[in-house]
Formats: C-alpha cells, structure tokens, sequence
C-alpha cells in the first residue's frame, strides 16, 4: 500500500471551497482594544449595532487576569481585596454594642423561663 496522501482525506464527497457563501453572512462588527497594567493589549469584538452602553469599559485580562480598560493611558488598576470576615464581624457591623446587649439578656430571659429558672 502507498504512503502517498489524499487530498480529500477528512473532506465530505462533493464539498466545494470553503469560504462565507459555507458558512453564512458575517454579521458587521467592531473590534474594542483593552490595555491592562503592564501594557498587553487585548482585542474583543462586539456587534456593529449593539449600544455603546452595553460594551464593557473594563474585562479581565486573559494573559495577566488583571483589569483591562479602554484607555491605554490610564489603565484600571487592581482593586483591593478584602480580607475574609467572619461571622461575628458580619453581626458587629449590623448591630451595636447596646443591641447586642439586649439581644443576649433577650436570649437568657427565654432559656431562664423554659428551664423554670427564670
């Protein structure tokens, strides 16, 4: 058997030239550059018609993960992260100290009653 190579191998008999006539119509589009931190520029595409408003002033870098914006002067700087808070930190920002207090004597009245202390 010949080692030779087919020029149909992984074509369909009878498919002609690929190209847009295949394919369909192209949709009109716009193509918006972003710059993140250390300069990488990333291209996204966007619809011709969509409103100017729906097209993000600020995407994720996919080479660095940093904010990327559309200004190559002033690119979005990295936001600060919070750290992690627990539960207790979650409760003392809604509630006062004098809320809590009540709170707790609240809580203690009811255990006192149901154990017959109270």
């Amino acid at each position: 058997m010949a080692s030779g190579g087919s020029a149909i191998r992984g074509s369909r008999v009878g498919s002609g030239p690929m190209g847009e006539q295949d394919r369909g119509y192209h949709a009109d589009r716009i193509a918006i550059s972003y710059w993140d931190a250390q300069g990488n520029e990333t291209v996204r595409y966007f619809a011709a018609n969509l409103p100017e408003e729906e097209i993000p002033d600020v995407i994720d870098s996919p080479s660095t993960g940093l904010p990327a914006g559309r200004d190559r002067e002033n690119p979005p700087l990295l936001a600060k992260t919070e750290p992690y808070k627990t539960h207790l930190a979650y409760v003392k920002e809604r509630r006062s100290d004098d809320e809590a207090a009540q709170i707790l004597e609240d809580a203690l009245q009811q255990l006192r009653e149901r154990r017959g202390t109270a």
